[in-house]
């Protein structure tokens, strides 16, 4: 792998996260969850674009529309025409719920939106869910008792999901039916201290291992299928969030990032916090699965 880890020229986010690869447009998209703002980057001649959202911008997903993206705000999910900004809602998310808000989403290989809530209050307690939702509308909750869901990645194969809780630490995994959605054989796949790093965002490369953010350490672990920590890269900015494989030939990596408001310190030391760096790691990754409508 390179060592060389660059900053792109983009503007900084308040909370950069849900980087997405089009590989149909060869297009970067992330989006601002706190700044309210979706982000979008032409590979080739590095042109920026964004676009206000109304509200928190948790997670996005390409759709089989390459001028729509499936997009999860505060409380629902919806499909977001590019070129006129219209917002087609899908479905309501815990919207009688005010403590909480989405966060970490992706489209699955079986063709829905896989998007996860937090309790948004700094004491995060066990009451968010990971939902399964279709582009005909339908909302399935299919995980309970979480803090904040995140870490969502599939096997090449599709046929095992991963999914982690931040707070806690832990990565878990199971058997995923490709044809239905539907989960089983739960079991733990990590679990990860705080100076480790934390399981935030997630990628797969080609070769079936784990790419994690390290939210609390500043680094990007990356897991062999079996579980164990093969590689940790450390990071120039403090608080990443997810990585995600890019380029014509999915060979580099771009990872988001945060800004540590409420440390002052960090902060100072790290004034580019908020920004997209990319590396060019030894592994390819896959591409991005499409929802379907």
């Amino acid at each position: 792998m390179s060592q060389e880890i660059a900053l792109l020229d983009v503007p900084s986010c308040q909370l950069g996260e849900s980087p997405v690869w089009d590989h149909r447009l060869s297009r970067l998209y992330w989006c601002d969850i706190t700044g309210q703002r979706l982000h979008a980057l032409d590979w080739a001649d590095r042109r920026h674009m964004s676009w206000p959202m109304p509200d928190t911008i948790g997670a996005l997903g390409l759709t089989t529309d390459t001028d729509t993206l499936v997009i999860a705000l505060r409380d629902k999910v919806g499909l977001h025409h590019l070129p006129t900004g219209r917002f087609d809602l899908l479905t309501d998310v815990e919207a009688h719920d005010p403590r909480t808000r989405l966060n970490d989403g992706k489209v699955g290989p079986d063709g829905a939106f896989w998007v996860g809530t937090m309790d948004d209050r700094p004491d995060r307690q066990p009451i968010a869910s990971l939902y399964r939702s279709t582009p005909d509308g339908a909302l399935t909750r299919m995980v309970g008792e979480l803090r904040t869901s995140n870490g969502l990645a599939w096997s090449p194969d599709g046929a095992t999901l991963y999914h982690s809780d931040t707070r806690p630490g832990w990565i878990d995994c199971w058997d995923f039916d490709v044809a239905t959605g539907g989960i089983s054989n739960r079991r733990r796949f990590a679990q990860v201290v705080n100076d480790a790093g934390r399981p935030d965002g997630a990628a797969m490369d080609a070769e079936g291992c784990y790419w994690s953010a390290g939210v609390s350490a500043g680094c990007l672990n990356r897991f062999a299928p079996d579980g164990k920590v093969i590689q940790t890269i450390p990071l120039p900015l403090p608080r990443p969030t997810m990585p995600c494989f890019c380029g014509p030939d999915l060979d580099e990596l771009v990872i988001t990032s945060l800004r540590p408001e409420t440390d002052a310190a960090l902060l100072s030391a790290y004034p580019n916090s908020g920004g997209l760096m990319v590396l060019t790691p030894s592994v390819k990754g896959l591409a991005s699965h499409l929802f379907r409508i």
